[in-house]
């Protein structure tokens, strides 16, 4: 009897303890939030306001040497193991909506590495490139952001190859616009490395595509700069999109041919909208430093591809720093037909200044090099390449650059290639059905696109 009397005191002391520990732990987990944001709050309002300037946070102070020491780890580390991002795709017909993308893609590491898909890719999954495979890689071999190249990526990012990412090339993230990339059967192209969580999203650039810009050039015919004056006004409803026309009665020859409308054509009106923030995210922002010797280079630039990035780069070897004057819209069509430029002079101005033999452009430069546009920017030599897109007699260049020539800092280069916007151009006219087709099945995603798409914030 006794023992069962003991026993039962015991069970109600154990059960009164329990109770005790049980609320001591709660009283504990609940003191430690409030007690670390009544630090915070301290921290934060408290002792800065009362605390003696000498020991609050400001430069010589213990405060910022610990910062800086912090931040001096960091940096080491990073370069140690740099965060790697990837980033693949076509980039055929290369604008400054690719350039904006790899710029992003850039921001989110230490170095970023492009997956260049080859050609037999594209034509498998796509259609017919533009641009061959080598034109390609000089395009992205040249923008500003690309620190390496991986050369003839698979379209379909398979558990296989990004495995080889991920060890071989020892890459964090695969990075990707916030546009749907679908393979043939209709799935994800991306979703394995989302599964990982190894995925990055960034912002689309809105206003331009591949496809807007092939779609601008199959309004174009191969007549180029030589329109007589009375199929000035049809080229420039022909460019505008008013009006779908048949390339094939212009091609032949026949000036009355009148705008007829056959269905609406597979292109696009840009909905580029330039921002002054957009400039500043894509130039250096350095100016040139005292004593620089300063190349200076005009032209429209329009299209910008492989021709383009090799008179750069030998322009740049010229001098120190590469000033680009960049011609208006206005005087392009003058010179080159009511249909060109094919873009203008914003978008333009960013393809240019995401090259890294650039330094900075001038936008809407004159057309004639004057002597006040080379005292103003202090330009040492004035080059120009040797092969012209426009076909002007050499009188009219002669015009244009007398005073450097007078001068003695005139310098023309031996062009190492002779792609042209023209050349571009007369791709896609001599296979204009299988663009065509390519832009119908590219339109429909494009569409819904803007259909359904919503705010993503930019890198």
């Amino acid at each position: 009897m006794s023992d069962g009397i003991i026993s039962g005191s015991r069970s109600i002391f154990s059960s009164a303890e329990a109770r005790k520990e049980a609320l001591w732990w709660t009283g504990i987990a609940i003191s430690i939030p409030i007690a670390g944001a009544a630090v915070w709050w301290l921290s934060e309002n408290t002792i800065n306001r009362l605390a003696p300037k000498e020991y609050q946070y400001r430069p010589g102070t213990i405060s910022e040497y610990i910062s800086d020491l912090l931040a001096k780890h960091a940096k080491r580390r990073r370069r140690r193991q740099p965060v790697r991002v990837y980033m693949d795709g076509c980039f055929d017909v290369m604008h400054y909506g690719h350039a904006n993308a790899l710029r992003q893609a850039r921001a989110l590491g230490d170095q970023l590495v492009l997956g260049l898909i080859s050609d037999d890719e594209i034509r498998r999954a796509k259609g017919p490139p533009v641009m061959d495979y080598k034109e390609r890689k000089t395009l992205v071999g040249a923008n500003k952001w690309v620190d390496e190249v991986i050369d003839d990526a698979p379209y379909e990012l398979s558990p296989e190859f990004l495995h080889l990412l991920f060890t071989k090339h020892r890459i964090d993230y695969v990075v990707h616009g916030d546009d749907p990339c679908l393979l043939p059967d209709g799935t994800d192209a991306y979703a394995y490395a989302k599964k990982l969580r190894r995925f990055k999203m960034i912002k689309r650039t809105e206003g331009v595509s591949s496809t807007d810009i092939v779609g601008r050039m199959l309004m174009c015919t191969r007549d180029n700069a030589r329109f007589r004056e009375e199929r000035r006004e049809l080229t420039k409803q022909f460019s505008s999109g008013e009006k779908r026309v048949v390339l094939e009665e212009l091609e032949n020859g026949d000036s009355s041919a009148a705008p007829r409308q056959s269905g609406p054509a597979h292109t696009t009106i840009s909905r580029f909208m330039p921002t002054s923030r957009r400039i500043v995210q894509f130039s250096d922002g350095v100016p040139a430093p005292p004593g620089a010797r300063i190349v200076y280079i005009d032209g429209a630039f329009d299209l910008f591809h492989p021709g383009h990035v090799e008179i750069l780069k030998l322009a740049r070897e010229q001098g120190d720093f590469l000033l680009v004057g960049l011609h208006t819209d206005d005087d392009v069509m003058e010179r080159r037909g009511a249909h060109l430029p094919i873009m203008d002079l914003h978008e333009r101005s960013l393809s240019v200044l995401a090259c890294r033999y650039v330094n900075e452009v001038i936008i809407g430069a004159p057309l004639a090099v004057t002597e006040d546009l080379l005292t103003t920017f202090n330009i040492s030599l004035v080059v120009r390449g040797s092969v012209s897109e426009t076909g002007i007699a050499d009188e009219e260049e002669q015009k244009r650059y007398s005073v450097p020539k007078d001068k003695g800092v005139m310098r023309v280069l031996s062009s190492p290639s002779d792609i042209t916007a023209a050349n571009i151009i007369h791709r896609i006219v001599h296979n204009r059905a299988a663009y065509e087709a390519r832009n119908a099945k590219k339109n429909k995603s494009e569409a819904a696109y803007y259909k359904d798409k919503q705010h993503v914030s930019e890198m």
